[in-house]
């Protein structure tokens, strides 16, 4: 067989990522958070790009003297500024209402600050145990907790083991209760012991049985204590008014705002789409920049290279608003009747049946879906909300797992705390609602919606 080099012509297609294929697919993943930011971005660093709420008098002829001039009544600025601050208010005269959160004070305490403070009022300590209760306090964890041991304590700062066991009796003893201790079982002891109940059913089961009553064994509690199950019951109801973790209340994280990228709407019977685009300015290319294209070559390169980036980041923003929009109006035609009659109506639906219908590929019905949140009639849902597995009724239709979780928090909502339903009890009533699904099924769904065993919630 003869072997041989050759040039051939031949046509083929095939995918590539271009810059700006890449752009449009991060931007329409993008939440609307991330949106907004990314913009700003692009608009420090590329000049071309203007907001269309921006006036820009840039390369602009200056405005006549009638236009341009502006009289203003500066003594009746002055009055009204006067008055204003006379009345000591926050309001001003162009105001119209009351905003509350004007007055809200900002709450940047911390634990170690509250518990410091308190330290300071305590003027009979020594200073060999203020240190250490000052560096115990600075290492109580997020739940007020003390993460050292007394030894440790004693070896880093080579105190009096004495002096150690006072500075914490003295930690033990701030507020909020239960802050300085070691485990969950000293924190609920030092609170019960501050409300004095010391030596009570409570306390015992504290001290005993903690595990037994975490696990819902309150028969055998009642039996070695050789007291009734009710008594047992009521001790426990004390224990869970307690606060686990007293360190919480001081440790905040930022708050994280949702902002819905769509809402819909019911007008006159019929549901209407709107996507927010209040969140993101507006973008347009500033006309200043087109009169520079007439100059040197390389400013005349810069100016197109930035000018193409901007057209493609206007093109990929708009192509996004397009396309969640189709994506939710699929979606509000698939699941009508969770829209009128609530979460018990919810079908099972997948991405490939939005897929086709929208024409656009898995993938991107992904995208445009994950961290999107809708506004609707029935509150904020994450778009991803509404796609979920589903099982089979007796009828042969489907229905969506989420609305079995609903019927199944409905069934535990009205049972007899006395006699709770099993995972089997539950099954069989959901069976005869003609929803097909095995025991374990039942027991995943109600981990998940943070329902406890039967066992847990049973009331003597």
């Amino acid at each position: 067989m003869q072997m041989g080099y050759g040039l051939y012509q031949e046509q083929s297609l095939k995918l590539v990522m271009t810059p700006e294929l890449r752009q449009a697919i991060t931007i329409l993943q993008f939440s609307a958070l991330d949106l907004l930011e990314y913009i700003n971005q692009q608009l420090s660093e590329n000049p071309v790009i203007e907001p269309l709420d921006m006036e820009i008098n840039q390369g602009t002829e200056p405005k006549s003297k009638e236009t341009s001039s502006v009289d203003v009544d500066w003594s009746e600025y002055i009055r009204a500024r006067a008055q204003d601050d006379y009345a000591g208010s926050s309001i001003r005269s162009n105001e119209n209402e009351y905003n509350p959160l004007d007055w809200v004070a900002r709450n940047d305490s911390t634990l170690e600050k509250h518990l410091l403070e308190q330290l300071s009022y305590i003027k009979e300590l020594s200073n060999p145990i203020l240190g250490i209760a000052k560096y115990m306090i600075g290492n109580l964890d997020e739940r007020g907790y003390l993460d050292l041991s007394l030894d440790q304590v004693v070896k880093t700062l080579a105190a009096d083991p004495e002096d150690v066991e006072e500075a914490l009796w003295v930690v033990q003893s701030l507020e909020p209760r239960g802050v300085g201790a070691r485990d969950l079982k000293e924190c609920l002891i030092i609170q019960l012991e501050y409300a004095g109940l010391k030596g009570s059913l409570s306390f015992v089961i504290v001290d005993r049985y903690l595990n037994d009553l975490a696990d819902g064994r309150i028969s055998k509690i009642a039996t070695e204590m050789q007291v009734s199950p009710q008594e047992v019951q009521e001790a426990a109801d004390v224990i869970r008014t307690l606060n686990p973790r007293p360190g919480l209340d001081y440790h905040r994280d930022e708050a994280k705002y949702i902002i819905p990228d769509v809402t819909v709407e019911k007008v006159e019977g019929e549901y209407v789409i709107l996507v927010n685009d209040s969140t993101s300015p507006r973008l347009s290319i500033s006309s200043y920049y087109e009169k520079m294209l007439k100059g040197d070559e390389n400013t005349k390169k810069y100016i197109h290279d930035k000018m193409n980036s901007a057209m493609w980041l206007i093109k990929s923003i708009e192509q996004r608003r397009m396309t969640i929009y189709k994506v939710t109006e699929a979606i509000v035609n698939e699941q009508k009747e969770f829209f009128e009659k609530g979460i018990a109506y919810l079908k099972p639906m997948t991405l490939k049946e939005i897929a086709e219908i929208v024409e656009l590929h898995e993938s991107t019905i992904s995208r445009a879906t994950n961290n999107k949140y809708v506004q609707t009639p029935r509150g904020v849902f994450e778009l991803k909300y509404f796609f979920s597995s589903g099982l089979t009724t007796a009828s042969g239709d489907a229905t969506s797992s989420e609305s079995v979780k609903a019927k199944i928090k409905e069934l535990v909502d009205a049972e007899d705390r006395k006699k709770p339903l099993s995972d089997q009890k539950l099954c069989e009533l959901l069976n005869e609602k003609g929803i097909e699904i095995s025991r374990r099924t039942v027991a995943k769904y109600r981990e998940e919606i943070g329902i406890l065993s039967s066992a847990k919630r049973k009331r003597y």
